[in-house]
């Protein structure tokens, strides 16, 4: 919603301000499709130049996060945390138990209970592989920590492929408003014996293109990126949860401080209060009683 109202907000300031001044817009509407067409196709040609087809696709598909926002709300953190605490509890109580879990997490009781979270592929296999390697004795804590810390970079770094694409287009957005502008001004060159109005709506027309460019430049697709960034960084907290958790489980804390652990990494404004999870835990124990 925030993004909706800030692009709003951009196009009202800019082309109101340049209403109330006294502008007319009829030399932009009339130059505007060719300017956008030599600049828009010019920037998609260089995107889809700088990228493969699934970075491409990653990338369109990013878009939608500047108005959907993060994807972990409070209420998943909460989730995140009875989950965990049901896997390593059974873990602990009933290790050939929990196999069935973590082997077909789509049919488990306990996946099941939270379908967002199992919706989730990165978040699901984090968990199961990390539990299927503690019961193959590999389950040195610094070790393993080490290895989900990489991946998680790993990820990550794939992960912003679609902000990184976005800032590049945007960083070259400008040089392309300069060479549409350059074509305006050779079009005016060859009418130099035209009228100076004539001459003054050539030059004008052209001008629109270095408007163009660093409008959409710094107006659109640099906020765009910087969206992108920061819903993916926040959305790595969520797996940063599973990482402690898990983490402490293999330094064989009980399974209430393992969760305690969790609650308190994570970030405040998504951190369930303590109050808030005992209830949470409660359910979830009168549940699987």
């Amino acid at each position: 919603m925030l993004g909706i109202i800030g692009i709003i907000v951009i196009f009202v300031m800019v082309f109101g301000g340049y209403l109330a001044a006294g502008g007319k817009m009829s030399i932009i509407l009339k130059s505007l499709p060719f300017e956008f067409m030599m600049i828009g196709g010019a920037g998609t040609g260089a995107f889809l130049i700088s990228n493969d087809g699934a970075g491409a696709k990653s990338t369109i598909k990013d878009l939608g996060k500047v108005f959907k926002g993060v994807k972990w709300k409070h209420s998943d953190y909460r989730d995140m945390l009875c989950l965990l605490f049901e896997l390593i509890r059974l873990a602990r109580q009933n290790p050939v138990g929990l196999e069935e879990h973590i082997e077909a997490p789509e049919t488990s009781s306990i996946f099941t209970r939270y379908p967002k979270i199992l919706s989730d592929k990165e978040a699901v296999a984090l968990i199961c592989d990390t539990l299927r390697s503690a019961s193959m004795n590999y389950d040195d804590p610094h070790q393993v920590e080490e290895v989900l810390e990489k991946r998680m970079e790993a990820n990550l770094h794939h992960a912003m492929h679609g902000s990184h694409a976005m800032q590049s287009l945007a960083d070259g957005l400008p040089a392309l408003g300069i060479v549409a502008a350059v074509l305006g001004v050779i079009k005016t060159m060859a009418s130099i014996d035209q009228p100076p109005e004539v001459l003054g709506k050539l030059i004008g027309g052209a001008l629109v293109g270095t408007f163009l460019g660093v409008f959409l430049a710094y107006g659109l697709m640099g906020p765009f990126a910087a969206k992108v960034q920061s819903v993916v960084e926040e959305d790595s907290h969520f797996y940063g949860l599973i990482r402690v958790v898990l983490v402490a489980n293999l330094h064989n804390h009980s399974t209430n401080i393992c969760i305690e652990v969790g609650r308190q990494n994570t970030p405040s404004h998504s951190r369930p209060s303590f109050s808030e999870l005992e209830e949470a835990l409660k359910d979830v124990k009168t549940e699987a009683a």
